[in-house]
C-alpha cells in the first residue's frame, strides 16, 4: 500500500514507526479490529500537518515472510490506521524476515529511502521516529535524522545509542519539526517559523 503526496514547499517528511509508536504493539497484527493508538497519536500526526511537512510511515511486517498474516492482512490495519489519523503519504513496508537479508528491513536503510522517494524528500530531510533501535539505525544509515520514543519494549543499549530521545511521540514531533527547521533554514537562509519550519 503505497501512494504519494506533496510535502511542504521546502520539501521535508516525517516518518513514523508503525508498532509501539503510532499503534499499541500487538504482535503479528493483521486485524483492524484490534488496532488502538498510542495516546497523544492524534495530536502528534495533526502538528507535522499543520506544519506543512509530508508524512510516511516505515514498517517491518516479518509476519508475512513467517506466513503467519498476508500482505493483504497488513494493508488492511495500513488503512485502519490512516482512518484513525489521516491518510498517510507513503506506507514503506518491510514483508521479510530477519535472515533474508533484505535492504528494506529495518535497521537496513531500505524502508527510509523508499518513503522518501516516494514524498518527493531527500533523506537528509527527513525524521525518522520509532521506539526501539533499528529505527533511530534505520534513519542513520539514510542519512535522516532519527528519535526515539522509548517503551517498555525498548532496551538500555538502545536507549543510549540513539542520538536524541523524546519522553513522548508529541514531543518526538516537537523536536523533529524543530530540527527540520535548523536545516531548513541553513538550506534556504530563510527564518524558521514557530512551528520550526522554514517560512
Amino acid at each position: 500500500m503505497t501512494s504519494s503526496t506533496s510535502a511542504s514547499s521546502w520539501s521535508a517528511a516525517v516518518l513514523f514507526d508503525r508498532d509501539g509508536t503510532l499503534v499499541v504493539d500487538v504482535p503479528h497484527n493483521g486485524d483492524p479490529d484490534l488496532v488502538r493508538l498510542v495516546p497523544g497519536a492524534e495530536e502528534a500526526v495533526a502538528a507535522v500537518r499543520s506544519a506543512g511537512v509530508a508524512t510516511g510511515v516505515v514498517t517491518n511486517q516479518s509476519a508475512v515472510g513467517r506466513g503467519l498474516i498476508t500482505r493483504d492482512q497488513v494493508d488492511d490495519v495500513a488503512a485502519r490506521v490512516d482512518e484513525l489519523l489521516g491518510a498517510f503519504g507513503t506506507w514503506a513496508v518491510c514483508p521479510h524476515v530477519e535472515g533474508d537479508g533484505c535492504a528494506c528491513r529495518k535497521p537496513a536503510p531500505g524502508l527510509v529511502l523508499q518513503a522518501a522517494e516516494a514524498l518527493g524528500v531527500a533523506p537528509d530531510r527527513c525524521v525518522v521516529i520509532g521506539d526501539i533501535g533499528a529505527d533511530v539505525a534505520a534513519a542513520r544509515a539514510a542519512g535522516a535524522h532519527g528519535i526515539l520514543v522509548p517503551t517498555p519494549v525498548t532496551l538500555p543499549a538502545e536507549v543510549a545509542d540513539a542520538d536524541v530521545v523524546a519522553g513522548h511521540l508529541r514531543e518526538a514531533v516537537d523536536l523533529a519539526l524543530a530540527h527540520l527547521g535548523q536545516v531548513a533554514q541553513v538550506a534556504t537562509g530563510a527564518p524558521a517559523r514557530r512551528d520550526g519550519v522554514a517560512s
